[in-house]
C-alpha cells in the first residue's frame, strides 16, 4: 500500500456483513467503482468465530445455488433441540412446547470464516467480470484509527506510529462493519448510543468424533451455569465427523469471574457430552464477544457525514432467535442500494445516507428486532427466572421428573407461583403496551462485594477436558515479541481494582472474565500487580468490557497477528 490510496467505498473488516455489501454493490454497479476491503486478520476469515446456525435467507439472494455443493456449508440442520440440563442428565424440551423461534430445521450450519473466505472469492470473481470495478482486499492491515476532516470521516489509518508517511485509505464512503475496534470511536464521537451495549462473550471448540451427528443441533439451557447467570451451551453436527460444542455467557451478571474456558469444560464433563466425545480429538479453540443488546442499543443514526455502521459495529444481532449472521448479512445488502444513490448524487453526507437507516427498520430486520426488543431485559426484571425456577428445573431433571415434571414442580404450572414468569414471558413472547425506559447498561453490575457460585464438576475426564492454557495452543495464536496490542491507561488504576477483589477472595474482572489467560496478577516483593501474557490474546475484547474502571483497550493487533480461527 502508499502513503495514500483513495476509494469510493472502504470497508473496515471483511466480516459477513461487509462482504455481502461489497458483494451486492458490484451486482448494482452501472458505473466505474472503487471498492477496498481492509481486514485485521492474516488472512480473510482468520479472526472471525461463529456458531453458527443460521436462516439462509440472505445467502439465496446472494448465491442462489447455496445448497448445491459449491457454498461452505458444514450441514443443513434436520434437528434442533431445546434442552435443559442438570448436572448428571440431559432432556429435550418436547416439540410441541419449544417455541417457534428456537426451531432451526432447515437452516445452514456454518463456519463464518469459511464462509467469508468462499464470499471473498466470489466477490473477486464478480468484480473482475464487472466491467468499470476496481476491487481490493487487504488482509493484514488493521484499521488503527479514523481520519476526520471537521465532523466528516474521510478514511482510516492503517498506522499508527505518527509517521506522516504511514500508509492512509480515504474515500467517499467509509463502511464499519467491525465488532468495536474501530467503530466504536465512531459511536463515542458522535455519542450514537444513547444506550450503549450489552454484551456475551462464547467460546467454542470443533471436535473431529468417531460419531457423525451432522445435521443435529441442540440449544441447551442449565447445567453448568450456575443460579443467576444468563447464558447457555449450543452444540452442532457438521460433516465429516465434525462437532461445534460452545457457551455463551452474558457479561451483564453479577458474577466478576466466569472463566469462560472452564465453563466450556464443565460442560464437557456432562455425561451426554463425553458419550459424544467420546474417541475423539479437540481440532481447535476460540473466543468472541457477542453484542447482544438489540433493539434498545441500536444507534439513535446509523451514518454521520462519510460513514455507516453496518453489522456488529451496528449490533443487529436478535439474542431471542440466536439472529446474527443473516442479520448482519442482510445490513450489508440494504445499505448497498443506499452508498451507490449517494455515490451517484455525489453526496455523501450523513443525510444522503440515511436512508440506510429507514430502510433497514422497515424490513424484516427492523420488524424482528423490534419483536425481541424486551427478551435481554426480561432476565434483568424477572431474576426468579434464573435464580429460582431454572435452578429447579435442572434439579428436576436430574432427580427422573422430566421437562415437564420438572416445570411443574418448580412452580412454572402454577397460576399463583407463576405470576413472576408470566410478566417475563409477556416481555419475551409477546410485548405490548406501553414503553417502558430501556435498562441501563452500564458497569455497575461488576462489584467486588459479589460472591460468585461455582459450577458444578462431574469428574474430570482424561483426553477431554483441559485447562486454559492448553486449550488456548488451539486457537493458533501467533504474535511477535513487541506486540503491545492492549493498552493499560493507568497501572495505580489496576493495583486499587486488585486490592478492591482480593479483598473479598475474587480475582479481578479482566482476570476471571479472560477466554486465554492473558491477564494475570502476580506477585512479587508482596506487592501485588496487572500483568499480561499477549501472545495468547484471541482478540475477543472481553477484558476491555468487564473492567469495571474503564483502564483497558485492546487494539486489533498489527501485521495479521493474534489468532487463527480459520475453520471455526
Amino acid at each position: 500500500m502508499s502513503d495514500k490510496i483513495e476509494y469510493d467505498v472502504l470497508l473496515v473488516g471483511a466480516s459477513p456483513s461487509n462482504l455481502s455489501l461489497a458483494l451486492r454493490l458490484v451486482e448494482l454497479a452501472d458505473a466505474p467503482l472503487r471498492i477496498a476491503i481492509l481486514e485485521k486478520g492474516k488472512s480473510v476469515g482468520a479472526h472471525l468465530l461463529s456458531g453458527a446456525v443460521s436462516n439462509p435467507r440472505v445467502i439465496k439472494k446472494l448465491f442462489p445455488d447455496w445448497d448445491k455443493g459449491e457454498f461452505p456449508l458444514g450441514g443443513i440442520c434436520k434437528n434442533s433441540y431445546l434442552s435443559v440440563l442438570g448436572a448428571k442428565r440431559w432432556e429435550n424440551v418436547p416439540s410441541m412446547l419449544t417455541p417457534p423461534y428456537f426451531k432451526k430445521e432447515g437452516y445452514a450450519i456454518i463456519s463464518i470464516a469459511d464462509m467469508a473466505v468462499y464470499m471473498a472469492d466470489k466477490l473477486t470473481e464478480r468484480a473482475k467480470a464487472k466491467e468499470g470495478v476496481a476491487l481490493d482486499i487487504y488482509p493484514g492491515f488493521p484499521a488503527r484509527s479514523i481520519i476526520f476532516e471537521g465532523d466528516r470521516v474521510v478514511g482510516v489509518k492503517v498506522d499508527d506510529t505518527g509517521d506522516p508517511s504511514a500508509d492512509n485509505c480515504y474515500a467517499k464512503v467509509t463502511v464499519f462493519g467491525d465488532k468495536g475496534f474501530v467503530s466504536r470511536d465512531l459511536i463515542t464521537k458522535f455519542n450514537l448510543r444513547k444506550n450503549g451495549q450489552t454484551y456475551a462473550v462464547g467460546v467454542k471448540e470443533i471436535w473431529e468424533t468417531s460419531k457423525s451427528y451432522e445435521g443435529e443441533v441442540w440449544h441447551t439451557t442449565g447445567y453448568p451455569l450456575p443460579p443467576g447467570q444468563l447464558g447457555g451451551g449450543f452444540v452442532y453436527g457438521l460433516k465429516n465427523n465434525q462437532l461445534i460444542i460452545g457457551m455463551v455467557m452474558a457479561l451483564d451478571f453479577p458474577d466478576p469471574n466466569i472463566r469462560p474456558p472452564q465453563v466450556l469444560q464443565d460442560f464437557k464433563k456432562h455425561p451426554q457430552m463425553q458419550e459424544m466425545l467420546k474417541g475423539g480429538k479437540l481440532l481447535k479453540y476460540g473466543a468472541s464477544i457477542l453484542p447482544e443488546g438489540g433493539y434498545y442499543s441500536l444507534p439513535e443514526k446509523f451514518a454521520v457525514d462519510g460513514a455507516m455502521l453496518v453489522g456488529d459495529a451496528l449490533g443487529t444481532l436478535d439474542v431471542k432467535r440466536f439472529s446474527g449472521v443473516d442479520k448482519a448479512m442482510e445490513s450489508g445488502y440494504v445499505a448497498a442500494e443506499t452508498i451507490l444513490a449517494a455515490l451517484k448524487k455525489g453526496d455523501t453526507s450523513a443525510g444522503a445516507l440515511a436512508s440506510f437507516q429507514k430502510n433497514l427498520m422497515d424490513g424484516w430486520v427492523g420488524k424482528e428486532l423490534y419483536d425481541a426488543r424486551y427478551f435481554r431485559r426480561a432476565f434483568h426484571d424477572y431474576p426468579d427466572l434464573l435464580g429460582s425456577f431454572m435452578p429447579a428445573m435442572t434439579s428436576g431433571v436430574d432427580g427422573g421428573s422430566g421437562v415437564i415434571g420438572s416445570a411443574i414442580k418448580a412452580g412454572l404450572y402454577n397460576p399463583i407461583g407463576s405470576l413472576k414468569l408470566l410478566g417475563a414471558r409477556s416481555l419475551i413472547e409477546s410485548p405490548s403496551g406501553d414503553e417502558p425506559v430501556a435498562y441501563p447498561q452500564d458497569k455497575s453490575y461488576i462489584k467486588a462485594g459479589h460472591k460468585a457460585p461455582k459450577t458444578v464438576a462431574t469428574g474430570f475426564k482424561e483426553g477431554t477436558v483441559y485447562s486454559t492454557a492448553d486449550v488456548v495452543f488451539y486457537a493458533h495464536t501467533h504474535y511477535e515479541e513487541d506486540s503491545h496490542h492492549i493498552d493499560e491507561f493507568n497501572a495505580s488504576t489496576c493495583l486499587a481494582c486488585i486490592k478492591e477483589y482480593d479483598a473479598v477472595g475474587q480475582d479481578t474482572p479482566c482476570v476471571g472474565d479472560c477466554t486465554a489467560e492473558v491477564h494475570q496478577t502476580l506477585t512479587k516483593d508482596g506487592r501485588r500487580y496487572h500483568a499480561m501474557a499477549l501472545d495468547n490474546c484471541v482478540q475477543c475484547t472481553t477484558c476491555e468490557i468487564v473492567c469495571p474502571y474503564v483502564n483497558l483497550r485492546v487494539n486489533a493487533a498489527p501485521y495479521g497477528y493474534g489468532p487463527d480461527f480459520s475453520g471455526m
